[in-house]
């Protein structure tokens, strides 16, 4: 039997964050003017939360939704604090670093030259996202 399933569909790469945030359309908002983020679409649940949502940011796909207790779902604020990191490589960092914090969110470490090459520096969003 001929399978129709790709093992990477059209418009991803081998990894895909998923974000699990307390307000979606608000998080989607804010990804829109801190990184430039295209929304791609958006699926409300019954209740209207966001049960599913990708966005692109530099070309790759994030998936968004809402946090749910049903489905073990918890955002980094439920959890106090959050175990994973998003590492967003841009051509001018520092542009859309100042863009992000005005956008609210939270310097943790001010962008500089890093000794491995990198151009970096870290941030935590309104939602818990450390970037």
């Amino acid at each position: 039997m001929k399978s129709n399933v790709k093992p990477i569909p059209d418009g991803f790469h081998a990894v895909t964050p998923y974000l699990t945030v307390r307000g979606a359309s608000s998080a989607i908002e804010f990804y829109r003017r801190a990184f430039g983020a295209t929304e791609l679409f958006r699926m409300p649940g019954p209740d209207g939360k966001i049960m599913h949502a990708e966005i692109t940011i530099g070309g790759s796909r994030v998936m968004v939704a809402d946090e749910c207790s049903a489905s073990g779902s918890q955002s980094p604020q439920a959890l106090n604090g959050t175990a994973c990191g998003i590492f967003l490589y841009l051509e001018n960092v520092d542009t859309t670093f100042k863009q992000a914090v005005k956008a609210g969110a939270k310097e943790t470490m001010p962008v500089q030259n890093m000794f491995w090459g990198d151009r970096f520096g870290r941030l935590t969003d309104p939602f818990g996202h450390k970037w």
